[in-house]
């Protein structure tokens, strides 16, 4: 079972720097405060398709992320590790076609996956969702065209568990716990209950993640329209040079 939340957005801002501004959400706390649970941040990949004009990057984040209260609540220690801080990695793909006005990216978790595995995606566009029984017409190509000044996105998020499969049980049975007392503990509830209990935690802080993560892009969008790309990238070059010779 796949439990998935689907919500469409918009941002009173271009789409070029809609973009620059989701590669640029994570870069430090002082440019989006909404981000200090983001430990690091590396670029695994990047290159333009010679053929297409798209860049594909992969980025792998490492961040600071508690488990829902009610899931520690909700399974053994042995699988949660108990409560409290925790660090987790996330892979983020994305690929942009600037020409077309367009990004799909995709991010999702590496640890504690057995217990849920959370993937986001999403679609940035200069064109707003399809709706039923609406039909855009295209823009002639022999007509100039100007840059938008809303960017759309739609984000869908995709929870599964597979605590309690057979895959995991075995997992869990010779790495976790005591076989008898993991096995007992899935009959005893019902694999496909705890499944969709842990699943449905998580979707229900959707609209709370989701809120903090449209908070930190509009607070860098607005900081990139007020200061300008150059002049805000070289003030935080400033200020992380100036605590590093503090430190």
């Amino acid at each position: 079972m796949v439990l998935t939340h689907t919500t469409n957005h918009s941002y009173s801002h271009p789409f070029p720097t809609v973009t620059l501004a989701f590669f640029l959400r994570y870069y430090s706390p002082q440019l989006n405060p909404f981000s200090a649970h983001v430990l690091s941040t590396d670029t695994i990949a990047s290159h333009v398709d010679p053929d297409t004009g798209r860049l594909h990057t992969t980025r792998l984040h490492l961040k600071r992320s508690r488990m829902p209260a009610a899931v520690v609540k909700l399974l053994p220690t042995s699988i949660t590790g108990g409560g409290g801080d925790k660090s987790s990695f996330v892979l983020e793909e994305s690929v942009v076609d600037i020409n077309e006005g367009w990004m799909t990216t995709q991010s999702r978790n590496l640890n504690f996956t057995g217990v849920l595995s959370v993937t986001e995606q999403q679609h940035y566009s200069v064109t707003p969702p399809a709706q039923p029984g609406v039909e855009v017409s295209p823009l002639s190509p022999s007509l100039p065209r100007s840059m938008p000044t809303n960017t759309y996105v739609t984000t869908t998020f995709s929870y599964r568990s597979s605590l309690g499969s057979r895959k995991e049980k075995v997992a869990a049975e010779s790495e976790d716990a005591p076989p008898r007392r993991f096995g007992s503990w899935v009959t005893g509830w019902g694999a496909k209950r705890i499944q969709g209990s842990i699943e449905s935690i998580a979707s229900n802080k959707t609209e709370d993640q989701l809120s903090k993560s449209r908070d930190g892009m509009r607070l860098v969008l607005e900081r990139l329209r007020t200061n300008g790309v150059v002049a805000t990238l070289r003030e935080l070059r400033r200020r992380e040079g100036k605590a590093m010779f503090d430190a």
